[in-house]
This record gives structure tokens, C-alpha cells and sequence, in this order.
């Protein structure tokens, strides 16, 4: 017997009450109630995955929902937003109970971890389609923009940048005698929750790596009315990835691929010295528009451009 939608919901995901003090009211009524502090402001962010544009049609399902709620949760990271809240749509082209217990295994995994509640959302019939819509909580005024970085200001990344993108080619067919952390860092990323919050009154400005540092710095850049120079040899590069551009001269590829989901944020000199966070600086904020890379002894020109639908 095929399981009915509310079946579905009640044995997959309505199985844990509310754990958050935020959350009133969850999965069961009409909407979700939810008590916001008075001195805090609601961060929220939505996206969606879609088989065969965000991830294969033979992607492990544990793995997949672990992912989807971790590219919601970066998103609040970025913002120095601390979570406590999702809702979850699905589009299923039919009912797969086995696809579905391993699903919901990785995303209430990871929410439990971070303390989130999933509160709501829908299912219907289609083609595989998987959105989340994310909710935090930031002190009024604290929270991390992408419009405050100032000429002089420091860049840093929160982690290694290109093992998600070094991970994609792996599944695409290039070898890689040890592929595990590259495969990991694409299937699991993990979301810097922690570090957005200690990140707030340090950093000036504040992105995550979703479509490739120099796409998403671009997004600072932009915002901020300002340029900046990166320096190749001060990248946090695993071996891995220094071996995939050695060997196929696409030094690019750490830049441009997408799935990081670290975070890249501009940081003033008053406050380097004060970062709470394990980090590399990689750059600095100029008066010049532009994107630009040291690399080799060259001055080379960056297109701040990454992973675009429609394009």
C-alpha cells in the first residue's frame, strides 16, 4: 500500500516536538507559531535543489538531506544569524519508503545537531525538487551584511577552498588516489554556524562560498562599492586540489567551483588580531573595482563570476 502524504509526514518528519524555546507550535496546525525576542531580528533564507541541476539522480538520499538543510544553515551563518528553525517541501515523483527513512536520517541528523526545529512545510507529486526555508535569530543591528567592507580591510575563508569542486570532478571520472575528503566535503558540507556568531563585531562584511569564492567575494565587492586583490599562494588548498591543478593546469577551478560553504569575510585591522576563529587570510580590500589574483609574480584580472542558473 502506497503511503498516503500526512502518513508520510507523521512517520518521517513530525516525529520530534519542538526542542527550541522559540518555536510554540510545529508540525500540526495550519502554520507554525513562532515567538521572536523583541531585541532580536528574524534572518531568513530559502533554497531549493532540483535532481539533476543541484545533485544526480543516484545521489545518496542520507547524504542529500544532509546537504539540503546545510546550504539553508550556511546561509544564516553568513549573516552571524543563529538557527532554530526550517520548513521542508518536497516534490516526489512517487513514494520510495526506503529513499525516504535514509533522507530524513541525514536532515533531522544535522537539525538536531544545530538545535533546529523543523516546524512545517508540504509534499507533493513531481519531479524530485527538495526546498527548505531557513529561520534564525540576530541581535537587532548585529547581524553580518555584505555591504560593510572598507578599502584597507583584510579577506579571510573560514576552511579550504575547492575540496567540493575537486569532489564533483571526482564523480565526473577524475582519479584521485585519496578521494574521501574531497567526496565528503561535496556530499556532507558543514555549516559554520559557530563561526558567524563569534564573527559578529569582527568582521565587516560577510559571505558564504556557495558558488565559488570568487563569485560570492564579488558579492562584497559589489555591495560595498569596492575591489580587491587575492594572493594564489596564501589559498588554503588541501593536497588534493594542489595536485588536480597541477596536473591539469586549471588553477582557476579552487576560485570558481561551487559547494564550499565556507565562509569569506572582510575583517579591519583593528580587529585582526581579535579573530575568534580558526581562518586564512587570502586578500585585501582595495579602492580599484575589481577582482585581481597575485599569482606566479602576475597581476592577473578575476572574473567575479561562478555556478548561474539560466546562464
Amino acid at each position: 500500500m502506497v503511503l498516503a502524504e500526512f502518513d508520510l509526514i507523521r512517520r518521517y518528519f513530525a516525529i520530534h516536538a519542538p526542542q527550541h524555546p522559540f518555536n510554540q507550535l510545529g508540525i500540526g496546525d495550519d502554520c507554525a507559531l513562532l515567538n521572536v525576542p523583541a531585541d532580536c531580528q528574524l534572518a531568513v533564507t530559502t533554497d531549493t535543489m532540483v535532481e539533476n541541476v543541484h545533485f544526480f539522480a543516484d545521489a545518496d538520499p542520507e547524504s542529500l538531506g544532509h546537504k539540503l538543510l546545510a546550504v539553508n544553515l550556511s546561509d544564516l551563518a553568513a549573516m552571524g544569524a543563529e538557527p532554530f528553525a526550517v520548513t521542508l517541501a518536497l516534490t516526489l515523483p512517487k513514494v520510495n519508503e526506503s529513499w525516504l527513512q535514509a533522507f530524513s536520517k541525514g536532515f533531522m541528523a544535522l537539525a538536531r545537531q544545530h538545535g533546529v526545529d523543523l516546524i512545517g512545510g508540504d509534499t507533493t507529486s513531481g519531479p524530485l525538487t527538495l526546498t527548505v526555508q531557513a529561520m534564525g535569530v540576530v541581535p537587532r543591528g548585529r547581524a553580518l551584511l555584505r555591504s560593510g567592507a572598507n578599502v584597507g580591510d583584510s579577506i579571510y575563508v573560514s576552511g579550504q577552498l575547492g575540496n567540493a569542486g575537486l569532489g564533483l570532478k571526482i564523480k565526473q571520472g577524475y582519479v584521485c588516489n585519496t578521494p574521501d575528503q574531497a567526496l565528503n566535503a561535496f556530499d556532507r558540507p558543514q555549516p559554520r554556524i559557530a563561526e558567524g556568531l563569534a564573527l559578529r563585531g569582527i568582521a565587516s562584511a560577510c559571505v558564504d562560498i556557495s558558488d565559488g569564492l570568487a563569485a560570492d567575494l564579488g558579492h562584497i565587492l559589489e555591495r560595498s562599492n569596492v575591489g580587491a586583490c587575492l594572493q594564489w599562494d596564501s589559498l588554503p588548498l588541501s593536497a588534493e586540489v594542489l595536485d588536480y591543478v597541477e596536473q591539469s593546469g586549471d588553477w582557476r577551478m579552487p576560485l570558481t567551483a561551487g559547494d564550499d560553504y565556507e565562509l569569506c569575510f572582510a575583517v579591519p585591522a583593528d580587529f585582526v588580531g581579535q579573530l575568534p576563529i580558526g581562518s586564512r587570510c587570502v586578500g585585501v580590500i582595495e579602492t580599484e573595482l575589481g577582482l585581481r589574483i597575485e599569482r606566479a609574480g602576475r597581476l592577473e584580472t578575476l572574473e567575479a563570476k561562478g555556478y548561474e542558473h539560466f546562464s
